[in-house]
């Protein structure tokens, strides 16, 4: 059986709609980036930060709880943020283009995520658009990375990152790496926010890269 294919002329014309057979325009690249109320706030912002460097486009959602957690973190007023995003939504603004699936964007990261909002995302209860844009990237198979914050772990912590984990999303606790040989929290923060970024196609050179033990002129023990 041939497959049916539509042509411009059986598609219904809608009146006061135009329709083009040109190739559409490519769109710019854009993330998604959720804020929760978790500590650790200082990797949305380097993230968003850099995404500007970039000319990434960016569309920010913070939490109530991310922007009372920012403030008493960091000294970066909520406007500075909001400031590095392309587009700003509100926490609970349901109708936000993120919310559904026909707005089109190269992925989404929670970061930080608290254990509420990693909970919400693993059973689907979507009453924010946090949770509604992460449930979103799933079921339309998009890239979607929580970056959990929370010590120690219990069960239930580890069931539901499991379980996300399964159903396609990147898990990424933002552990320091010590190889890079930090002086100071900016190069802890620029590499975990670096690593972040690769698993989007997006590659920094704001921090060092694992090169070996003889490129960094350490013999290993034997």
């Amino acid at each position: 059986m041939s497959r049916f294919i539509p042509s411009l002329s059986t598609v219904r014309h809608v009146p006061g709609r135009t329709y083009s057979t040109a190739t559409p325009s490519p769109r710019p690249r854009r993330l998604v980036i959720g804020v929760t109320g978790a500590t650790g706030s200082v990797f949305a912002i380097r993230m968003l930060q850099i995404l500007k460097a970039l000319n990434i486009e960016t569309h920010l959602i913070m939490s109530k709880w991310a922007v009372t957690t920012m403030k008493y973190e960091t000294s970066m007023s909520e406007d500075a943020v909001r400031g590095l995003a392309s587009h700003n939504y509100t926490f609970k603004d349901m109708s936000a283009p993120p919310s559904s699936g026909s707005f089109l964007h190269d992925g989404m990261v929670i970061v930080p995520c608290s254990m509420k909002t990693l909970a919400a995302v693993r059973v689907g209860y979507c009453d924010d658009l946090v949770s509604r844009a992460a449930d979103v990237c799933l079921k339309e198979r998009r890239r979607l990375m929580v970056v959990p914050r929370e010590t120690p772990m219990n069960e239930i912590h580890l069931e539901n990152m499991l379980h996300l984990c399964k159903a396609g999303a990147t898990v990424f606790p933002p552990v320091p790496a010590f190889y890079t040989k930090p002086e100071s929290i900016k190069d802890l923060v620029d590499q975990s926010v670096g690593r972040m970024l690769d698993a989007f196609g997006i590659h920094t050179d704001g921090f060092t890269r694992w090169s070996g033990f003889e490129r960094q002129g350490i013999l290993p023990m034997i």
